[in-house]
């Protein structure tokens, strides 16, 4: 007897109030007299887990992600009915491929609900009001559809895709093949057990073993995305791109076999990857046979063709006796050598010169094309064989046989093909007792390829159509190709950038032709054989070079495969024109055509990679257009990167890969050429960096607010709105000047930190900013508007014509302002602990927004009335300027409580701090005022010029960090900021000045090194603290270290070739000396910390490292610091005994207008203000 549908999902604990999305529950809210199930402990477990809040899920998960590889079949929407036979149904999306039926929460999921193997459906049939009924063989899933139509359709589909199977009754995941390995496996966070099992490149989790028995489960996870990593003794995590499953297995022994058993299915995934490149070499498998898409990673291995997702799905419903479809990254053990050399020999180019040789323009298909299409062409092309090349053979089968036979004695493969496809018979006797079938007597003439190909069509059922008798084929000839030709100027070509000027006797003048995809260059017109050529498909890039860069006036540069650079010129700016416009349309594909119409700089092909499926590159057409970035990336529709508005953009992984973060999305442009991915990266970097003279040139947030306003409001958010006099007191000129230099050559590596910058030089950068802004933020066309519109008395009318004015300006310079008086509103809130009320605020930005001299108070006020009626002018929100107002005070008041560990402050923000002087005695003590800014140098000079020390020559004096408790110390690198080192202090810790008696010694032993790495064997011992619990990890071991400028790697011995542990060498802090406790075995040790910040949970290690001798020590300590400082270890013209004055004056006006005290009573501050609102002139009789 059948039962309804069970909940074959995970039964999690769950709450009524906040819903959690889970691979393991369908859906349902248990019933709340099981309240008992919900434990804090168990939440806390979940996170990082496979549970995450419907606000965590990753947006990039779609539907038409890589870890969901199966041709599917049909997707939906439909209503399912739940477990327990409940009368309410749930709406999922639900996918059907040729191996399952899989279920989902919606859309963006990737991992299902519940997955049906369709070899266990027993029947489909439609039930009641557009409902129909999936059953297997003890379980009946009813399903509800929106119409009549979509049931049948559904109906339709699953009856066609289970017809013809033989019901089995125990499941192999992966089928046809067993699997790897299966057992349970608990989930942590739950109280059950999964049942797991691992086949191939896939893992699969079920209820229990029934379950699997019985074909139904939970979900499969794609292990080309996955990483397996052990946590504890019986713990390890599989971690994907979209989950963290956290597993426990039932003993350490199977822990880690469960770990080998996965990391093979990564290894079985990843070299999957490896037969879909080697058969994307041959560049025509690299656009699918059928429609032309890209990157195509399906194959029907009989008919010799490689194509993308979409056909692979038409072509199995031709059903494998005439196409026999397998996955270049799935089916792996297919793949054998024999078979990838056929696709790479044949490629499908030449292939489709037989399947394809008469196809009409009208039937053709394209990636675009929809299912209807795909079904109809492809049954025309490989069931009835419609456009095929027919063989001069065809219709004789005594002669086809007697050709085949001969064939495949030989290596023309293509011929075989043809012959089968025509009618020749495979299993034809050739007349031969030792060698009875072609496919003997190919394998007796050593023809490996030829028997790979037999073999796979020993079943085939060959196309039949009916041809007429003279079976003439119909060729249909491509469109012309771009033609032009004419008289260039050009240079010898060269094999590197070219960054200097070209005069024009450096040009020769040459006979250039554009023709049949070829660009050709003669001595002159009169000659017929070229002085050289290139081929379109040899183009990589093509630049158009500034006016007047070179000699000549209009110039543009070819890049070639061979990273070889060609430049011409001309002075002709309409020929220079139509050259760029020809050369470009010969190397652009159809599908990147609209990069044709745009006025590029640069324009070219790239591989990259992009999203969440980074295992495979593809190749981009990408157009460079002042900021932005114009690219095609395989199928997908053109796309605009606005290079000033990327979160990122840097190159990373030795110069190899250009990596753009913007919104939701990264992309990593792979240097394939080193001299085309250089100037790429140039040319991007150039137009992403230096910010223009107007706001909309700047480099820009998402929000289209530039990146130097962004940040500097953000800064003094965070560090400055209890600064007395935030924006009134003046900044050092220096600094201020030099944070603008940085701002303006690249916003987006400006990184404003505490301690190393001053909130009055942030602030002051700011406001020159906005005063050196051309156009200014108010646009010199409106800015008087604006002016006019503060004298306005009626307040209801000049609120309105400000949001009148607002509306007008530019969409950059509109955000901005909001943004800037939005931070102005806030200033003034907090006016009791920064004194800067709406009146000083106007005063001090009046002048500086309307860029004015300040000599009245009419730009003042109006920026008044933007602050005063802010809310009013922008339409704020009032709960989300509530809510950003209490943000702000908890941000003062953390400040204040952390400001509480260092009580002896001074009002300007400097901490007195008490240093020692060679030793740590009372007699030696220093407190000395630091400021954010003092470096370690400045420090040691401060002491030691206040005990009168002269610093000789050869002694190198520096300031020590010294932890008693640790037993270890440290000398500050001379440009290290001292102020971030006591903020991290323990009260065990203290500053020490003392000379570093090593110093001269490590400064010959790194100059006489040849490179800055080491490498050699230490003793190590680690001791790991997470969240404050520490764990000791054992005694000492043997291990080999290879210290190099990117990281510090450690092996478990000399000949190893994986790397026990990897740790980034810029994020260690190393300390010399080692705890007594210990027991080290030597007293020359390093102590080595590492802090890292993991999603919400930070951990820190702490680790041992004891070398033999003490000049051993000294080396490796060497080592470190030069890699850290890049070879800055010590100031080259030694220390310089310097004190710096940090006491700047503030001054009390703003122009001519008199600022309001800081300082006195609310009735003072009142009556000021009154008194300039009567008569604004007052404040301007008394100015001397």
């Amino acid at each position: 007897m059948k039962t309804p549908d069970r909940d074959m999902s995970l039964q999690v604990p769950r709450t009524t109030k906040e819903r959690y999305s889970s691979l393991c529950s369908d859906d349902e809210l248990l019933d709340d007299d099981e309240p008992t199930l919900w434990q804090d402990e168990v939440l806390s477990n979940l996170q990082g887990s496979v549970y995450l809040p419907k606000s965590g899920r990753l947006a990039q998960a779609t539907k038409e992600d890589s870890s969901q590889l199966a041709a599917v079949i049909k997707m939906g929407w439909l209503d399912k009915n739940p477990p327990q036979g409940a009368l309410y149904y749930q709406r999922r999306w639900v996918k059907l491929d040729v191996d399952y039926l899989r279920y989902f929460d919606n859309d963006k999921e990737v991992y299902s609900k519940g997955i049906i193997s369709t070899a266990f459906i027993t029947n489909v049939s439609s039930v009641g009001e557009l409902k129909f009924e999936v059953v297997t063989n003890n379980r009946t899933f009813i399903f509800r559809a929106e119409n009549e139509a979509e049931r049948n359709d559904w109906v339709t589909v699953l009856q066609d895709c289970t017809r013809g199977r033989k019901p089995r009754n125990t499941m192999s995941p992966g089928s046809p093949l067993a699997p790897d390995f299966q057992g349970n496996l608990e989930l942590r966070g739950l109280r059950s057990k999964l049942y797991t099992v691992v086949a191939l490149d896939k893992v699969f989790l079920y209820k229990n073993v029934e379950d699997y028995r019985l074909g139904v489960g939970i979900t499969s996870i794609e292990m080309n995305v996955g990483n397996v990593k052990e946590t504890d003794r019986r713990t390890f995590d599989l971690t994907t791109p979209y989950r963290i499953f956290s597993f426990i297995a039932e003993s350490e022994q199977l822990r880690e076999q469960w770990v080998e058993a996965m990391r093979d299915a990564i290894g079985e995934a990843l070299s999957n990857s490896e037969v879909a490149d080697q058969i994307w070499m041959e560049p025509s498998n690299s656009l699918c046979a059928d429609c032309g898409a890209s990157k195509p990673e399906w194959a029907a291995i009989n008919l010799c063709v490689v194509v993308c997702k979409r056909c692979a799905g038409e072509h199995r419903g031709l059903g494998p006796s005439i196409s026999k479809v397998r996955s270049l990254k799935m089916d792996r053990k297919v793949w054998t050598e024999e078979l990838i050399q056929v696709f790479c020999l044949l490629g499908n180019e030449r292939v489709n010169s037989f399947w394809a040789a008469n196809v009409p323009p009208s039937e053709a298909l394209t990636p675009s094309s929809c299912s209807d299409e795909r079904r109809r062409f492809i049954t025309h092309k490989y069931r009835q064989g419609k456009y095929r090349k027919y063989h001069p053979l065809y219709g004789n089968q005594r002669e086809l046989n007697n050709a085949l036979c001969i064939n495949v004695q030989c290596s023309d493969v293509l011929e075989t093909v043809s012959l089968i496809f025509c009618g020749a018979d495979v299993n034809c006797s050739t007349g031969m007792a030792s060698w009875p079938s072609p496919l003997s007597l190919a394998n007796a003439h050593s023809q490996p390829l030829q028997a790979e190909l037999i073999s796979h069509n020993l079943n085939t059922e060959l196309p039949r159509s009916e041809v007429g008798g003279d079976m003439e084929a119909l060729h249909y000839s491509p469109q012309p190709c771009v033609s032009y030709n004419g008289f260039l100027f050009k240079t010898a070509s060269m094999a590197r950038a070219i960054t200097e000027h070209k005069s024009r006797e450096e040009f020769s003048r040459r006979w250039c032709t554009l023709n049949d995809g070829t660009f050709s260059y003669y001595e002159s017109d009169k000659n017929s054989n070229p002085n050289g050529s290139l081929k379109a498909t040899e183009i990589v890039c093509l630049a158009v070079d500034v006016h007047e860069k070179h000699g000549y006036d209009h110039t543009f540069e070819l890049c070639s495969e061979s990273e070889r650079l060609y430049l011409f010129g001309t002075d002709d700016p309409d020929s220079h024109k139509e050259w760029v416009k020809s050369i470009a349309k010969s190397l652009i594909p159809a599908s990147a055509e609209p990069l044709l119409r745009l006025g590029f700089e640069r324009i070219g092909r790239l591989k990259c990679k992009d999203g969440l499926n980074l295992q495979t590159s593809k190749v981009g057409w990408f157009a460079l257009v002042g900021s932005t970035l114009h690219a095609y990336l395989g199928d997908n529709q053109g796309e605009e990167i606005h290079l000033r508005k990327l979160n990122e953009l840097s190159i990373q992984q030795d110069n190899e890969v250009l990596v753009l973060v913007e919104k939701g999305r990264t992309l990593y442009i792979e240097g394939e050429r080193k001299l085309d991915f250089a100037g790429w990266c140039s040319a991007i970097q150039a137009a992403a960096g230096r910010g223009g003279d107007t706001l909309s040139q700047q480099q820009l947030t998402e929000t289209d607010i530039p990146v130097i306003v962004h940040s500097c409001i953000g800064y003094i958010t965070q560090c400055g709105l209890t600064s007395e006099g935030i924006y009134r007191k003046s900044g050092v000129n220096s600094r201020v000047a030099a944070l603008c230099e940085k701002f303006r050559c690249d916003a987006r590596s400006v990184r404003l930190r505490e301690g190393e910058h001053q909130v009055d030089d942030v602030s002051n950068t700011l406001k020159r900013f906005f005063r050196e802004l051309e156009e200014g933020l108010f646009t010199s066309k409106d800015a008087s508007t604006w002016l006019n519109t503060a004298a306005i008395q009626d307040e209801s009318m000049k609120i309105s014509q400000y949001q009148l004015l607002f509306k007008r300006l530019p969409r950059v310079n509109k955000a901005t302002l909001q943004a800037l008086i939005n931070h102005l509103y806030c200033v003034q809130r907090f006016s009791e602990l920064n004194q800067m009320n709406l009146h000083n605020l106007a005063i001090v930005f009046g002048p500086t927004l309307f860029q004015t001299d300040g000599k009245d108070y009419t730009a003042g006020r109006a920026v008044e009335d933007l602050i005063q009626f802010y809310t009013l002018i922008f339409e704020v929100d009032e709960q989300q300027l509530k809510k950003q107002l209490e943000e702000i005070t908890v941000i003062i008041q953390v400040r204040e409580k952390l400001n509480m560990k260092f009580p002896s402050t001074e009002p300007g923000g400097h901490f007195i701090c008490t240093v020692y002087l060679e030793e740590k005695k009372d007699t030696a003590e220093q407190h000395v005022k630091i400021p954010g800014s003092m470096t370690a140098a400045e420090l040691t000079c401060e002491v030691l010029d206040r005990r009168n020390i002269p610093v000789k020559d050869k002694e190198y004096w520096s300031c020590w960090e010294v932890s008693e408790k640790e037993e270890m110390e440290r000398p500050l690198h001379y440009q290290e900021r001292v102020l971030p080192i006591l903020h991290a202090f323990g009260t065990d810790s203290n500053l020490l000045i003392k000379k570093h008696l090593a110093m001269d010694m490590m400064i010959l032993y790194l100059a006489s090194k040849v490179d800055a790495s080491k490498h050699g064997n230490m003793k190590f011992r680690e001791e790991r603290s997470i969240l404050g619990l520490g764990l000791s990890s054992g005694s000492f071991h043997d291990r080999y270290f290879i210290l190099n400028s990117n990281s510090l790697r450690m092996y478990k011995e000399i000949r190893s070739n994986r790397a026990e542990r990897e740790w980034p060498v810029k994020n260690l802090k190393v300390y010399l000396g080692i705890k007594k406790k210990l027991r080290p075995f030597t007293c020359w040790g390093l102590t080595v910390v590492y802090e890292s910040k993991k999603q919400e949970k930070s951990e820190k290690q702490q680790w041992y490292l004891c070398c033999d001798t003490q000049s051993e020590m000294r080396e490796w300590y060497a080592t470190f610091l030069s890699i850290q400082y890049d070879g800055d270890v010590w100031p080259q013209d030694g220390l310089k005994q310097t004190r710096v004055n940090r006491v700047m004056p503030t001054d009390t006006r703003h122009g001519n207008v008199s600022l309001i005290p800081l300082r006195g009573s609310e009735n003072e501050m009142r009556n000021s203000v009154a008194a300039f609102s009567q008569d604004p002139l007052a404040l301007f009789r008394d100015v001397r």
